[in-house]
């Protein structure tokens, strides 16, 4: 099956990480979601039941990002797959990836990013 369903760019502050100040200040999380789904029925029939609802899928990443906070961003990528999975009966394989920009390292990166794919 080659259809899919890609949200990128999903916003939320966190408090997530190895070191006390990250822990302490937070810092910004973007999160990309892609979804592999049979989307025939929702191409012919129109019906929000015949897919993903991308609303409860944004809230449910957001909500993740901002509350209890993890030591990785694996863990974190991690739990939101899961509970994707769990709450979307019709998503068959769910990649998400967590972007940290601001991550502590030694030197300046545009980006870090962690990617974890879970299936049904």
């Amino acid at each position: 099956m080659s259809d899919s369903i890609l949200i990128t760019g999903i916003h939320g502050f966190g408090y997530h990480g190895l070191f006390d100040h990250e822990r302490t200040n937070g810092q910004d999380f973007f999160v990309d979601v892609l979804m592999h789904v049979d989307l025939l029925a929702a191409s012919l029939s129109d019906d929000i039941e015949d897919t993903v609802n991308y609303g409860l899928i944004t809230e449910l990443v957001v909500n993740e990002i901002t509350s209890d906070p993890v030591s990785l961003i694996e863990k974190l990528a991690g739990r939101i797959a899961e509970k994707i999975l769990n709450s979307q009966e019709k998503a068959l394989e769910v990649t998400v990836t967590v972007h940290k920009p601001q991550a502590p390292v030694g030197v300046q990166v545009t980006d870090i990013a962690v990617a974890i794919t879970r299936t049904r």
